[in-house]
């Protein structure tokens, strides 16, 4: 049983599904977690989401185009804000 089957299969206290997030992956990644949270989140296998990525990265640059914007604005695994957010935050805080 891989990461994302075992995801998948969590139930909350009521024993109701847990609604699915997108989140980076915390465990499943090789750079930025972008690729094992997607493939997690749609329950696919995270070589073939690399893959994807790679070659519309590759072929077109849309792929590290979205990549990028994923891991800036996608909060990872047990964190409540992501990059983008913790980054935005903390140019407020120091405005004031």
């Amino acid at each position: 049983m891989n990461t994302s089957t075992a995801d998948a299969e969590r139930t909350s206290i009521n024993d109701e599904p847990m609604t699915r997030q997108l989140r980076r992956s915390a465990n499943d990644k090789m750079l930025g977690g972008v690729a094992g949270g997607v493939a997690r989140y749609l329950n696919a296998d995270v070589t073939l989401v690399r893959v994807i990525t790679a070659v519309l990265a590759l072929c077109t640059g849309v792929g590290a185009a979205v990549y990028l914007a994923a891991w800036l604005l996608l909060p990872e695994d047990g964190k409540a804000q992501s990059i983008a957010a913790a980054w935005i935050a903390d140019r407020q805080s120091q405005s004031l």
